[in-house]
């Protein structure tokens, strides 16, 4: 059975840093793309980063590009999201979600497109 479980969601003041984790059980993170998404009051759910399975290529939107990273440790499977310079636009539930790695990559643009989510964890910037 297919689980993920988020952590490390808070409170931090603009410019500060959060890293998320995004446990995985019942499949491999080989097999799996893994993608970070988040989801703001009254917006629409975005795709923020992504990594995939097959290599370990990332994805990241452009509105975090340089700020957020992502990874993954195999020996834990779990996937982290460093998220670095915050900003008052970066509040939202963050979700991971995973996804039957295909040839076209992580679906990072298309959240409807995955399978399995999280419960999400909540991230809040302001001083």
């Amino acid at each position: 059975q297919v689980q993920l479980v988020e952590s490390g969601g808070g409170l931090v003041q603009p410019g500060g840093s959060l890293r998320l984790s995004c446990a995985a059980s019942g499949f491999t993170l080989d097999y799996y793309d893994i993608g970070w998404f988040r989801q703001a009051p009254g917006k629409e759910r975005e795709g923020v980063s992504c990594i995939a399975g097959r290599d370990g290529s990332t994805y990241n939107a452009d509105s975090v590009k340089g700020r957020f990273t992502i990874s993954r440790d195999n020996a834990k499977n779990t996937v982290y999201l460093q998220m670095n310079s915050l900003t008052p636009e970066d509040p939202a539930v963050y979700y991971c979600a995973a996804d039957p790695t295909g040839l076209g990559g992580p679906k990072c643009s298309s959240w409807y497109l995955w399978n399995y989510w999280g419960q999400g964890t909540q991230v809040t910037v302001s001083s």
